[in-house]
């Protein structure tokens, strides 16, 4: 008898339809065969199948049965199809009431006891559900609270074989998870470094707080042990909270990566901090399963680069287009996808090998030529590509030891930039950018204004500084988050300088 079992796969970010068409033969030798580009993962699946519908104390067919996953010309990856495997099985022999099976679907990967295991990507797949109009939608326990965000879905939390049996004859109900607000889980987060126990530093605090407001890329550069990785790690204490559309979008690309986050949603601005010697997939995404990379891990959140010269230049060059358009689009013989990666790029690195080249104190040991080469490790577009740069010099003995320090909080400072998002999204509100460094060129004719100070100061250094033409339209875009941190509505001189300041540090 034959028995169709709707399921999902997920192909990039976006859950894609798989109908489970299982046969189970009258007659024919007792065979287990699954077809339609399975993975290994999924044809281990005949196994823990039969091991978990035997010791449910249910009866396994002794005869041929073959399992079609549908479309067959898409691969399919993962455990997620154990159980609509099995309830095609128990349907086709009799086990299962087949009219409970209609505008239902089903998910999850089993154990050999019979119990329901978590699968990733169970948020885009839930999302399936609800375009689709689901009416029953199955799925593990431990991933129901991630589908439950998602509304105008009936999601039916299963621990184990048994239960889900006993629902669809009717003789056991699960109860359904209740729907889940977004806005009841957001809480004040808390970091682990904040501002105000970072010693001195007041440029470079400020160029992280205008970086945080205008989600500009940032590239500090000083000799060792001057605060700059710790003030890379406060710097997410200090970025606005995310709204429901940013978590459910960052949530979605951790869910795809298997990245189980507590209620299955990502709350807190991802930041990530690979080691140098990642790879340019580790990096960008792709592999045999295209899996979306770090870029796309910390989209809305930091991508760190700590000791920046030390990635392969071509790991780096490979960030050029994301820096610029805020997606990645990677292409395998698996297929394309895109992957959303809109993050701010936080570097670090040293003046030279040695470390010590401007120190005040000690001496550079580097020769003119190794310092070049250094230099030359990162390329000229790519520092282009970052807004701001700023030295972080060394800190002097009395402000280490200075108990009375002023420094502002991470509250206090993340106040400010919060304020200044708000004014940006009431800015870009008919728009889908969310913040000033994600304008075009026609937006920022559109949306920014120069006094006439302002736009002499930068004719001026227009032609001194030998800028390119994205360099002129970044150095505007940072003047207008200054403008906004000031709550003025015109780019004044003084903002401009401010701007110009930043972008020179590195010319």
């Amino acid at each position: 008898m034959l028995s169709k079992i709707l399921s999902s796969t997920v192909l990039g970010l976006d859950g894609v339809p798989i109908n489970v068409e299982v046969d189970v033969a009258s007659r024919g030798l007792p065979t287990f065969t699954i077809v339609g580009l399975p993975s290994k993962a999924i044809e281990e699946a005949k196994e823990r199948v039969r091991t978990a519908i035997h010791n449910s104390d249910f009866s396994m067919p002794e005869s041929k049965i073959v399992v079609n996953l549908a479309p067959a010309d898409i691969p399919k990856e993962g455990s997620l199809f154990d159980l609509p495997i099995a309830v095609g099985i128990l349907a086709s022999s009799g086990g299962i009431e087949r009219g409970s099976l209609k505008q239902s679907m089903f998910v999850g990967e089993l154990s050999l006891d019979g119990k329901i295991r978590p699968v990733g990507g169970m948020l885009p797949i839930a999302i399936l559900a609800r375009d689709k109009k689901i009416k029953s939608f199955y799925v593990p326990s431990d991933n129901a609270s991630e589908a439950a965000v998602v509304r105008d879905v009936n999601i039916y939390p299963v621990q184990n074989l048994v239960d889900l049996i006993l629902h669809l004859n009717g003789l056991k109900f699960i109860k359904r998870q209740p729907p889940i607000v977004l806005s009841q889980l957001l809480k004040k987060e808390e970091y682990e470094i904040d501002f105000k126990d970072v010693a001195g530093q007041e440029q470079t605090k400020r160029a992280l707080t205008i970086a945080a407001a205008g989600g500009h890329n940032l590239h500090m550069k000083g000799p060792p042990g001057t605060g700059k990785t710790m003030l890379a790690r406060a710097f997410p204490g200090i970025m606005p909270a995310m709204d429901e559309e940013e978590i459910i979008q960052v949530s979605k690309i951790h869910s795809v990566n298997h990245e189980f986050k507590e209620g299955g949603f990502v709350i807190k601005r991802p930041f990530r901090a690979p080691h140098h010697t990642i790879s340019r997939v580790g990096l960008i995404g792709g592999g045999n399963k295209l899996s979306p990379g770090e870029i796309s891990l910390a989209h809305r959140g930091v991508l760190f680069l700590d000791e920046f010269p030390e990635f392969p230049r071509s790991v780096l060059e490979a960030l050029r287009q994301p820096m610029e358009d805020g997606v990645v689009t990677v292409t395998r013989a698996a297929g394309t996808v895109t992957f959303p990666a809109r993050f701010i790029l936080v570097a670090a690195s040293n003046p030279c090998p040695c470390g010590y080249l401007g120190h005040p104190k000690r001496a550079c040991i580097c020769s003119m030529n190794q310092i070049m080469r250094y230099k030359k490790r990162v390329s000229g577009p790519i520092l282009d590509r970052i807004d701001i740069h700023v030295d972080v010099p060394v800190v002097s003995y009395s402000k280490l030891t200075d108990e009375k320090s002023s420094s502002e909080s991470s509250k206090k400072v993340q106040e400010r930039v919060s304020h200044a998002r708000r004014l940006q999204a009431k800015r870009f509100a008919k728009t889908v950018i969310k913040t000033n460094a994600e304008m075009s060129t026609a937006d920022i004719k559109k949306y920014c204004q120069l006094s006439p100070q302002a736009t002499e100061i930068l004719k001026l250094a227009f032609a001194r500084l030998s800028l390119s033409a994205r360099s002129y339209f970044k150095i505007i875009k940072l003047a207008m988050t200054i403008t906004d941190l000031k709550n003025e509505q015109i780019i004044s001189a003084a903002s401009i300088s401010e701007a110009l300041q930043f972008r020179a540090q590195d010319k």
